[in-house]
C-alpha cells in the first residue's frame, strides 16, 4: 500500500493517539469492557460519575464492614426498622463499664414510651415516683427510711399514725427499757437501748443508755414495786431520780413498811425501767 508522507509504524495504539472526546459511552458496545481488560486501580473515583454506582449495580454481599469508612454510616443512611435487638451484640449492654456508684436522680434510662415504639430518656428520679406503693405519697429523698442487713427499719424523721384517734399525730418512742433483778445475784432480764445496769449499793442502781438522748428532758418511769406482805403492809417502793444527763438515769427502791413507818433503802428483786423521748 503506498502511502503519502511517512509511513506508519506498525506499534500499539495507546491513549496518547487518541483525542480527548473520541471515544464516548456510545461507542463502546454493552459487554464490550471486561474486569480483566481494566488495569488494577485504573477506574477511581473521580472517573465515576455521581451516582453511576446503583445498589441494582453491586453484587449481593459485594460490600462488607472493610470496605466501610469510619464515620461512612450515620443514621441518615440507615433505613427505618433496619438496627434491631438481635442485630445488637450482647457486649453492647454487658460490656459497659460498671457506674461503680449508686443510682443517682440524675442518671438516665431509655424506655419504650407508652409500649409504642418511641424510645425516650427517663431520669431516675421518676422512679421513686414510679415504683411507690399506692396510696402512699412521698416527696422524701432516698435516706427516709432505711433497712439495714439484719432488716432493722430506720426512719430520719418523725412518725405519724392514727390508731383509732381520729387523725394522725405524731408518736414517741421507747428510746429505753429495762427489766433487771437487783437484789442477791444481780442480773439483766432483758431491755433495749440499755448498754448497762450499774449496782451503785443497797436500793441504788444507775442505767446506762446505748445510745444518748438528744437531751436531758425525756420522762423516766419505773414500777412501784412488789408487794413483800399484805398482811404486814409491807411493799418495794422503785422510784428514777429527775433526769439530769443525757445518756444515764438512776433509780432508787425502798423498802415500805405501813404499820412500822418504815421507809429503808432496799435492794429490790424486780425493777423495771422505761425511757420515753
Amino acid at each position: 500500500m503506498s502511502y503519502i508522507g511517512k509511513q506508519p509504524r506498525k506499534a500499539a495504539l495507546t491513549s496518547s493517539d487518541i483525542e480527548d472526546g473520541i471515544i464516548t459511552a456510545a461507542k463502546i458496545e454493552d459487554g464490550a469492557v471486561v474486569a480483566a481488560e481494566i488495569a488494577s486501580n485504573a477506574v477511581t473515583t473521580v472517573k465515576i460519575n455521581a451516582d453511576a454506582v446503583t445498589g441494582a449495580k453491586i453484587a449481593d454481599d459485594a460490600i462488607n464492614s472493610e470496605h466501610y469508612t469510619d464515620g461512612s454510616i450515620d443514621t441518615a443512611h440507615l433505613a427505618d426498622g433496619q438496627v434491631t435487638t438481635a442485630k445488637l451484640a450482647t457486649a453492647v449492654f454487658t460490656g459497659a463499664t460498671d457506674i461503680g456508684a449508686d443510682i443517682a436522680d440524675a442518671d438516665l434510662f431509655l424506655m419504650d414510651d407508652g409500649a409504642g415504639g418511641t424510645i425516650r430518656k427517663t431520669t431516675a428520679s421518676r422512679l421513686k415516683t414510679y415504683a411507690g406503693v399506692a396510696g402512699i405519697s412521698s416527696s422524701a429523698d432516698a435516706t427516709a427510711i432505711t433497712i439495714d442487713s439484719s432488716e432493722n427499719v430506720s426512719l430520719a424523721q418523725n412518725l405519724s399514725f392514727n390508731s383509732g384517734f381520729g387523725s394522725a399525730t405524731t408518736v414517741y418512742g421507747l428510746r429505753v427499757w429495762v427489766n433487771f433483778k437487783g437484789s442477791d445475784t444481780f442480773a439483766i432480764r432483758d431491755s433495749g437501748g440499755v448498754s448497762s445496769v450499774t449496782d451503785n449499793g443497797v436500793g441504788s442502781y444507775t442505767v446506762n443508755f446505748s445510745t444518748n438522748m438528744p437531751d436531758s428532758n425525756f420522762v423516766s418511769l419505773t414500777n412501784p414495786g412488789p408487794v413483800i406482805s399484805t398482811g404486814a403492809k409491807q411493799f418495794y417502793f422503785t422510784s428514777s431520780s429527775q433526769p439530769d444527763a443525757v445518756g444515764t438515769c438512776t433509780i432508787v427502791s425502798r423498802s415500805v413498811d405501813i404499820d412500822d413507818d418504815g421507809f429503808a433503802s432496799a435492794d429490790n428483786d424486780y425493777v423495771a425501767f422505761i425511757a420515753i423521748r
